[in-house]
């Protein structure tokens, strides 16, 4: 699209809101040029560049709002911030991190000009594992993977939010292989594309934007989260997210559904473990908090984390992706989870063993997976066996009522559409 579409498209919106066409004429007018240059400034023939007064008088006359008169100045080579992220003192980049983990527990990233992810805390790694994995991306995953749109709801109307994003760093950086990379990624996913080509709006982030999401580690249950977008001030081409949440008022009651017993960690466990003298793997992981060390040398470094009951889980690592390290802590309930960086040390998080088994669902229908997801099963069920079979006693009608749930939902659509395929499979078969 570029500079030359996107002064188009400011014009035809323009005149939209006018009511009346608004003309090559006028626009070369405001800016005290003639109409022919103008006219090819709009098909991006030769070099024009408006200086900082012609962008405010042609922001006036197509009223353009904050972030497209932003983009406007960006394209131009105008943009107001000077500052630098280079040679900046290492211990501006750990305190970064430290300030990261001090948004606990709310889920809080930070990324870069191109969405990479940079830093997480522990909340953001429970509620959205994928930023654990190599490369990971907001964008790619908000706009091309079926977690998101199973996550998101009405996906369609944040994807065209993103878009608009893009564009608005596409204004100010065009030039940047990795942004066209990136928007290259995205733009072969035909919905992203469809949005792309249809889209001429301009958005510079989303600080404030409400979100309603079905979040595994959250039960699936429909929730309103928000995010702050802050810009550090020795990183300000990097975005700062902290993401809070709106509470149910019963959120202090015991969990009653399926989703909330198996997620969370028993009482008892936590009181047992809190008489009791920190392990040294303990101690290391405390260790790791507090300093924001996101990374160890080895996997065998990362897998000590576990703790002296560490159980590996290579055929769920292997499902998660390349050079990715589980490692399960039967007496915290939780997941080392370790992914080897470009740099070959191995990134860190330690996530609810829950987490991982809404992470990959499909592993429960893998033969090879079975035990591991059982040790995991295992894992988020109360220690002692009485108690643990009252729970499993408790949860499995549960679970039978929500797949016959299923199958009459499935029973009630293929009513309505003869061509859906549909295979009766009765409950007291499953």
């Amino acid at each position: 699209m570029g500079f030359a579409g996107q002064l188009r498209s400011w014009r035809r919106a323009a005149g939209e809101r006018r009511g009346r066409r608004v003309t090559q004429g006028e626009c070369a007018k405001a800016i005290d040029r003639s109409e022919r240059w103008y006219r090819d400034l709009e098909r991006g023939a030769g070099r024009h560049r408006l200086d900082r007064k012609q962008c405010d008088d042609l922001a006036d006359l197509l009223q353009l709002d904050r972030d497209e008169f932003i983009a406007l100045l960006l394209y131009n080579n105008l943009g107001t911030n000077t500052a630098a992220g280079g040679g900046v003192d290492s211990r501006v980049r750990t305190g970064l991190r430290l300030l990261i983990d001090k948004q606990m527990p709310s889920p809080t990233y930070l990324c870069d000009a191109n969405w990479n992810i940079l830093g997480y805390n522990q909340s953001m790694a429970e509620w959205w594992p994928w930023v654990m994995e190599p490369g990971a991306n907001l964008m790619r995953w908000a706009l091309t993977s079926q977690e998101a749109r199973a996550q998101y709801h009405d996906w369609h109307r944040h994807a065209v939010e993103y878009v608009r994003m893009l564009k608005f760093a596409l204004a100010g950086r065009g030039d940047s292989g990795e942004l066209m990379e990136l928007i290259g990624d995205v733009c072969k996913d035909h919905e992203v594309r469809r949005i792309w080509e249809t889209c001429g709006e301009l958005t510079e982030n989303r600080d404030g934007h409400v979100f309603r999401m079905s979040i595994p580690a959250m039960g699936w249950e429909p929730i309103d989260v928000v995010s702050h977008v802050l810009y550090p001030a020795n990183f300000p081409d990097c975005r700062f997210v902290v993401i809070t949440w709106w509470a149910k008022e019963d959120d202090e009651a015991e969990p009653a559904d399926v989703d909330a017993a198996l997620g969370s960690r028993s009482s008892e466990a936590h009181g047992e473990k809190s008489q009791e003298q920190p392990s040294a793997a303990a101690r290391r992981r405390v260790a790791h908090a507090i300093t924001g060390r996101l990374s160890v040398r080895t996997a065998e470094d990362a897998a000590a984390l576990a703790g002296d009951d560490g159980i590996a889980l290579p055929v769920l690592s292997r499902m998660i992706g390349p050079n990715c390290q589980l490692t399960l802590s039967p007496s915290t309930q939780t997941v080392i989870w370790a992914v080897q960086e470009a740099d070959g040390e191995w990134g860190i998080s330690e996530v609810g063993a829950y987490t991982l088994i809404v992470k990959i669902p499909d592993a429960a229908m893998v033969d090879e997976a079975r035990e591991e997801m059982k040790r995991l099963t295992r894992a988020i069920l109360p220690a002692d066996p009485k108690q643990a079979v009252a729970r499993i006693q408790a949860l499995l009608p549960q679970l039978r009522k929500r797949i016959q749930n299923l199958e009459e939902v499935w029973r009630d659509l293929y009513e309505e559409d003869r061509t859906v395929p549909y295979i009766w499979s009765p409950i007291d078969e499953i």
